[in-house]
């Protein structure tokens, strides 16, 4: 059975036609971003995740990571692919060619992380978290900070880390109590933090943490906490190491899943306090690191689509080879793949993996022409899409993550129960993503709060437009048999969708418990229209390139038969989550706290 191939196809139709890679390269700096530089650094990217890092996936699982007086060991093999990744220049693909960045657009950059998190998860987390340290230190770092750090940083000779929880706050960061003390020109960081990706291991020579941290005369809550650069080791003015800093890594977590990823808790300050450079101003930390948190929650939702494709591949491998039973219409025993029941399976995670997909690099495209567009309306309205559908890509997309690899296990049956068959690992290692960086039920406050209250449904009005212009394309084929289902589910989507963002917007003023009881149904309702817009529009560039007479007429067919499954299958939900909307919080909050 197949480890695992990277579905560079599928990526580069997605980049072309869902991104419109070809609108994007023409932005100011994007030129280089041709169609066969992408697809020349897909199958690059492909052959170092498949050759690499998908051997060290089972690994990991079994090896997990070890901690020796304060220093990390990450699984055999991890430290030598992680030099032959930096090696080969996979961690500047979208940085600033200032600082060593190759200056690719964050849609190329969105799909070259998919193969990594794909192929291991728990590697993929350390580039993951170092991304985001470079795109926060790029936009918000002094320039001593810049020329001193992002060389490293951006090539992945250093890592990064985000420290923000600790043990007596976890989501509530207002809550956060390690401390900071001016020190003439630096600071000294005292405290602990709990959950710390990649906080401690020895595949790179320093490690960048990036710290919230309390000062003294800090008001309460949130508009008290400051943002600090803390190195593992110091450097110097020459950008040389200079000593060891105060930081010490005192436990590892045992988990359900990403064995091979260290998730430790860090202390800082244990002797004479960790010394630390402020990021931005004193008390402004919070808003800061929402830089980092923004690029992380979308990174993350496409880790749900990543693991996703890889159980995914694993299912309908197995569904080939597992003989068991006579299908319907066959008249000797066969391939389970053939039962209805199994095809069913295998479409469901088809067609959610293809539709997260589409979603998360629409999303990555947006990033790019909300910085890079040269019309301030054009990067406005990229911006809005950006703020509104990174919430519904990290929910809607890791709950895919693990509604496919629960899939994936059922396929298998038994043996997907049995861990020597390797699909367990993806359900396990898939179950985190709904939970870090913000658990999905942040995500849909966020979403149903921030998003969509605040500024009254503008942001939604804008892509329920781009909805109502896919259906105007779709309604414009009404005789062909597999767009026809698309029009209508989609149709029904939308209509669902946009009854229930006036209701919200109605109802929410009275009752107070009304948008956080429906906030994660209508997170849900958002993911599964939009998925389903997502569908409908690769189903119409399948469409045109079969008109014109491409030459993978296999491949584009399957496009529009996985849409019309997402139309008849999945968007039906729509309808369901939206009558969960429409109940409000009455039956949500009815039960008295002691009856629990």
């Amino acid at each position: 059975m197949p480890t695992f191939v990277p579905p560079v196809r599928d990526m580069q139709f997605v980049i072309e036609e869902i991104g419109a890679l070809d609108r994007i390269a023409a932005l100011p700096g994007y030129g280089e971003a041709t169609r066969d530089l992408v697809a020349a650094v897909l199958e690059e990217a492909g052959r170092f995740g498949a050759g690499e890092l998908a051997p060290l996936n089972p690994v990991g699982d079994r090896q997990g990571c070890r901690l020796d007086a304060g220093k990390v060991r990450l699984p055999d093999g991890f430290a030598t692919a992680y030099a032959r990744f930096v090696e080969g220049g996979w961690n500047a693909v979208a940085f600033d060619p200032e600082f060593g960045g190759q200056g690719l657009p964050w849609l190329v950059a969105t799909a070259v992380q998919e193969v990594w998190h794909a192929a291991n998860m728990a590697f993929g987390l350390i580039p993951m978290l170092t991304q985001g340290a470079v795109e926060l230190l790029s936009l918000h770092g002094d320039p001593d900070q810049k020329a001193l750090l992002l060389p490293k940083l951006v090539s992945g000779e250093w890592t990064g880390t985000m420290n923000l929880t600790e043990p007596g706050a976890g989501s509530d960061l207002g809550a956060l109590r390690t401390r900071a003390v001016r020190d003439g020109d630096h600071y000294r960081i005292t405290g602990q933090k709990i959950f710390i990706t990649a906080g401690e291991h020895d595949a790179a020579a320093n490690i960048v943490h990036l710290v919230l941290a309390r000062l003294p005369d800090a008001p309460p809550g949130p508009k008290g906490i400051s943002l600090f650069v803390v190195p593992k080791f110091l450097v110097n003015a020459d950008g040389s190491l200079g000593k060891r800093n105060d930081v010490t890594c005192l436990k590892l977590e045992h988990k359900l899943g990403i064995h091979g990823s260290p998730t430790c808790v860090m202390a800082f300050g244990e002797d004479e306090g960790a010394i630390g450079t402020l990021v931005g101003r004193e008390n402004q930390g919070l808003a800061l690191m929402f830089t980092m948190m923004n690029n992380a929650r979308l990174a993350v939702g496409l880790q749900g689509v990543a693991v996703a494709e890889r159980a995914a591949q694993k299912a309908v491998a197995y569904a080939r080879e597992r003989v068991q039973g006579v299908a319907p219409g066959r008249d000797a025993p066969g391939p389970i793949l053939h039962h209805p029941d199994v095809r069913r399976m295998l479409m469901t995670q088809r067609a959610l993996t293809e539709a997260g997909r589409a979603l998360t690099y629409f999303t990555a495209a947006q990033l790019d022409l909300a910085r890079h567009a040269p019309d301030k309306a054009e990067r406005a309205a990229a911006h809005a899409l950006v703020d509104l559908l990174i919430p519904v890509v990290k929910g809607w997309a890791t709950a895919n993550g693990v509604t496919v690899a629960d899939l994936a296990v059922q396929v298998f049956g038994g043996m997907g129960y049995v861990e020597e068959s390797g699909v367990a690992q993806h359900l396990r290692d898939a179950r985190i993503a709904p939970i870090y960086e913000g658990t999905n039920g942040i995500q849909a406050m966020d979403l149903i709060g921030r998003k969509l209250i605040r500024d009254q449904g503008a942001a939604m009005d804008a892509l329920l437009a781009a909805i109502d212009t896919t259906l105007a394309e779709l309604a414009a084929r009404p005789d062909d048999a597999d767009l026809a289902p698309v029009r209508h589910g989609l149709a029904a989507g939308r209509a669902a969708l946009a009854d229930s963002v006036a209701l919200i917007l109605r109802a929410q003023a009275g009752d107070p418990a009304f948008a956080g009881a429906v906030a994660t149904p209508f997170l849900d309702l958002t993911g599964v229209v939009a998925g389903g817009w997502m569908a409908a529009r690769m189903a119409l560039a399948a469409t045109r390139r079969l008109a014109e007479g491409a030459e993978d007429q296999a491949f584009l067919a399957a496009k529009r038969t996985t849409a019309r499954f997402y139309a008849e299958q999945i968007l039906p939900r729509a309808g369901g989550l939206a009558a969960m909307v429409a109940a409000g919080a009455a039956s949500v909050t009815a039960l008295p706290a002691d009856l629990f």
